[in-house]
């Protein structure tokens, strides 16, 4: 099929559900045969985890990324076996970016399970639980809000870690130090401020530690040039050698997340179309306010997948 070239992203935690994904395995068994390839990986069965819970376990980090990262790819093989196109170039959302690489051929599956549930554990382990925390200000811009994080931070680490969209940025740090910027955003005019449901301050400095862990993983794991450009998420663009990819992999984990500069770019590499591979919709969501021009598809059930290879196929025409 041809038509529109298309820009493939992947989310990362903070879209799982218990019962996620359940309605297109009904209808696709490769979504389950994708969970049974994670599950011998882990050494656990990971589509019960997902389908039945309990949400407490699912949303334990160390559980939640290889569940994100099967449940990406398995709707990627999905979209490719029903003869929807190939990218001209793909990203994603932190955790996403692992599944953005298997998707490019960069990464085994396998290596990839493993080794994101490695990262879950040492982000789990790096800070004490509660100590962390992550909240999401709306309604201003990117300088106001990092000088917040430097006015009001203290003696505390409060960073800004996700630039989402424009006025939806992210900070993350220690939770004394994140609940001060948190109150002064509300002074300033934040429109919306959102404590998020996570005690891991993922992209922030607290994460260095586990960060310098991941890179001795990654120096065992192979990796290959990718078959699409991979925008990484710590400065929005592509790398082809292994070694390029290790330290942007390791990086990344206490580095903040340049979505919008992602999704900016996806022109530059001939983009017409987004198309979002994974349970929920909200990186399709971001993308419109990125880039309101640049029309976005969601694929994680029958219909969406339907209404997506439609939308391409009447592009084609």
């Amino acid at each position: 099929m041809s038509g529109k070239r298309i820009a493939c992203v992947f989310p990362g935690q903070g879209a799982q559900s218990v019962g996620m994904l359940a309605a297109l395995a009904a209808l696709c068994p490769l979504v389950e045969d994708t969970f049974a390839e994670a599950s011998e990986a882990l050494g656990y069965d990971l589509w019960r985890l997902v389908q039945e819970g309990p949400a407490e376990r699912l949303d334990r980090t160390e559980h939640t990324q290889p569940a994100m990262l099967a449940a990406g790819i398995a709707v990627w093989r999905v979209w490719r076996s029903r003869g929807g196109p190939d990218p001209v170039v793909v990203a994603g959302h932190s955790l996403g970016e692992y599944t953005a690489l298997v998707a490019a051929e960069a990464l085994a599956f396998a290596d990839a399970v493993a080794l994101v549930a490695e990262r879950g554990r040492l982000m789990q382990a790096a800070v004490p639980e509660g100590r962390g925390a992550m909240a999401a200000i709306l309604g201003l811009d990117d300088a106001a809000v990092e000088a917040l994080c430097a006015e009001h931070s203290g003696d505390g680490v409060a960073e800004a870690v996700n630039y989402n969209a424009p006025g939806q940025v992210v900070i993350a740090g220690e939770r004394e130090a994140v609940e001060r910027v948190c109150a002064a955003a509300r002074a300033a005019g934040a429109r919306r401020v959102v404590p998020l449901a996570v005690s891991v301050p993922s992209h922030s400095s607290l994460m260095r530690e586990a960060a310098a862990r991941l890179a001795e993983r990654l120096a065992g794991v192979a990796l290959r040039a990718p078959r699409w450009p991979v925008l990484h998420n710590v400065d929005a663009a592509p790398r082809a050698d292994a070694e390029g990819l290790r330290a942007a992999l390791a990086r990344q984990l206490h580095s903040p997340v340049r979505w919008t500069d992602t999704v900016r770019r996806f022109r530059a590499h001939g983009a017409e179309a987004l198309l979002e591979c994974g349970p929920g919709k909200v990186l399709t969501g971001l993308a419109r306010r990125i880039d309101k021009g640049l029309p976005a598809y969601t694929v994680h059930d029958p219909e969406s997948l339907e209404a997506a290879l439609a939308a391409l196929r009447e592009a084609a025409g």
